[in-house]
C-alpha cells in the first residue's frame, strides 16, 4: 500500500501493474528524487532511504549518492530536491507525502545527522518514528550517523542507545557510507 492523496499513487497489486513506466537508471545509478513517481516496483530491493537534514543543512545526499552509485543493485531513495518550490502551496503536502512512502516501503532506513546550523527536527522525528519500526521488528537494517557538532548529538546518541546498545552511531561521514553499503550488500 502506498499512501496519500492526488500525486497518482495509490494501491499497487500483487503484479505491481498500477505504475506504466519502467525505472530506469541514470549517471548516479539507480535512484529516485522526490518527486519523482515513476518508481521501481518489482525491481530488487533493497530499497534504501537517505534520510537527514535539508533545509540549512550542507548537501550531503549528493555525495552518498556519488560514493554509492557503483552498487549494482537496490535503489537510493533521495528526498532532496534540485529546487524546492518553496512559494508553490501543494509543494510541502507533495514532500511529505512522498517521502512518508517511501519511508514506509523502505527496506533499509539510514539517517544522516550534518553539523550545522539546522535542528534537523524533521530528522529527529523520522528517527524516533523508525527506532520505533525497528523494536517492533517492522525494519531490520538501520544506518545511523551523526557528525560531530551536531547541536542535538547527544539526544541521537541516546535514542539509539535506549532502543538498542548495539546499534552504533557513526561519527564520520566515511563511516557511515561504508555501513550503507555493507547493509546493501
Amino acid at each position: 500500500m502506498v499512501y496519500g492523496d492526488n500525486l497518482d499513487i495509490g494501491y499497487i497489486g500483487d503484479d505491481h501493474s498500477y505504475f506504466q513506466n519502467p525505472f530506469r537508471r541514470n549517471q548516479l545509478g539507480n535512484r529516485i528524487t522526490a518527486p519523482e513517481r515513476n518508481w521501481p516496483w518489482g525491481y530488487e530491493k533493497p530499497w534504501v532511504f537517505l534520510a537527514g537534514g535539508i533545509t540549512n543543512c550542507p548537501n550531503w545526499q549528493i555525495k552518498a549518492i556519488d560514493k554509492l552509485k557503483k552498487i549494482d543493485h537496490g535503489v537510493l531513495f533521495n528526498p532532496r530536491r534540485d529546487n524546492f518550490p518553496i512559494h508553490d502551496p501543494n509543494a510541502a503536502r507533495e514532500q511529505i507525502t512522498w517521502e512518508f512512502n517511501a519511508l514506509m516501503n523502505c527496506s533499509i532506513f539510514t539517517m544522516w545527522f550534518s553539523a550545522g546550523t539546522s535542528d534537523q527536527p524533521i530528522g529527529m522525528y523520522e528517527l524516533g518514528r523508525y527506532l520505533a519500526r525497528y523494536q517492533l521488528g517492522r525494519i531490520y537494517k538501520i544506518v545511523i550517523g551523526c557528525e560531530n557538532g551536531y547541536k542535538r548529538e547527544q539526544d541521537v546518541l541516546l535514542q539509539v542507545g535506549l532502543v538498542d546498545s548495539n546499534l552504533h552511531v557513526f561519527r564520520d561521514f566515511t563511516g557511515y557510507l561504508t555501513a550503507i553499503r555493507e547493509a546493501i550488500e
